[in-house]
């Protein structure tokens, strides 16, 4: 069995901290370096239910796409939820490593893992890395559908493809309007209109979008919008992860045992339909 160090030398390979945005805090969060890995569960979420699934599944290693402390802190106490997680892992002798931004502009990255779970044919990235002479690492990707759809029928496209959440798919444009080409972005996608606009694209679809950028983004373009829960939209990234580390485990002739957490760590758990009133658009 490989140790700790070899897997995490695998991991940063694949998924470089030097290619994480300044801001982030990625790279292994406790661990042994001596110590042996078998078992690597992947998840999105660093939560204390991941933690404990980590621990029923005899995991050495849990890999998520969140970082644990984002912005720091000056305690592990196990009173602090954080904490706790800290506690659970090192004291069933498991290790955190996170693979965020860094993931995200990777080739493949997360919007490749998502553009796959939507079966789109990808063209390129969204925002090209500059130091990637082959012109494939970026953030976000440009995609083509191989028939044209509605934007109704590409939001249930989405809908089915991607993880049920409470959130569901949330749709800002005509239902009816012709859908042919999309840029996708996991995660929090609203602060790339300008370069979705700037594509040319029928369709964005990403998370987190929020209201007044999508007003603004409606009223300047006919860019349609859809907007899937956060974590819906980057949990693909798991599976195609899961799987690169089975490819060098492979390689190596490691015999690790990756897993992927079927756990919804979306922090939205229920959705209520709006009921109609005077105000609807149906009473319109």
């Amino acid at each position: 069995m490989p140790r700790l160090s070899e897997v995490i030398a695998a991991l940063d390979a694949l998924w470089p901290p030097a290619r994480a945005e300044e801001w982030d805090a990625v790279g292994t969060v406790c661990g042994d370096p001596d110590a042996e890995v078998s078992r690597v569960l992947f998840a999105v979420d660093p939560v204390q239910e991941i933690a404990d699934e980590a621990v029923k599944l005899g995991a050495d290693l849990l890999v998520t796409h969140h970082p644990l402390y984002l912005r720091g802190t000056t305690t592990v106490a196990a009173s602090t939820f954080k904490g706790r997680v800290v506690h659970t892992l090192i004291k069933n002798d498991i290790a955190l490593h996170v693979a965020h931004t860094n993931a995200d502009t990777a080739d493949p990255g997360v919007s490749d893992a998502l553009a796959g779970a939507l079966d789109l044919r990808i063209t390129g990235p969204l925002v090209p890395d500059p130091t990637d002479p082959s012109g494939r690492r970026g953030l976000g990707r440009l995609c083509v559908l191989d028939h044209p759809e509605t934007l109704r029928e590409f939001a249930a496209r989405a809908a089915a493809r991607l993880p049920r959440t409470a959130q569901g798919i949330r749709v800002a444009g005509d239902p009816d309007a012709p859908i042919r080409t999309v840029a996708v972005s996991g995660g929090s996608g609203d602060s790339l209109f300008g370069r979705v606009r700037a594509a040319g694209v029928d369709a964005f679809l990403t998370a987190d979008l929020r209201h007044h950028p999508v007003s603004e983004a409606r009223e300047t373009s006919p860019l349609a919008l859809v907007d899937a829960a956060h974590w819906a939209t980057e949990w693909p990234w798991c599976e195609q992860a899961a799987a690169q580390l089975d490819a060098v485990s492979e390689r190596h002739g490691w015999g690790l045992r990756t897993h992927v957490s079927r756990t919804v760590t979306d922090p939205w758990t229920a959705h209520a339909p709006s009921e109609p009133s005077p105000i609807s658009p149906s009473s319109l």
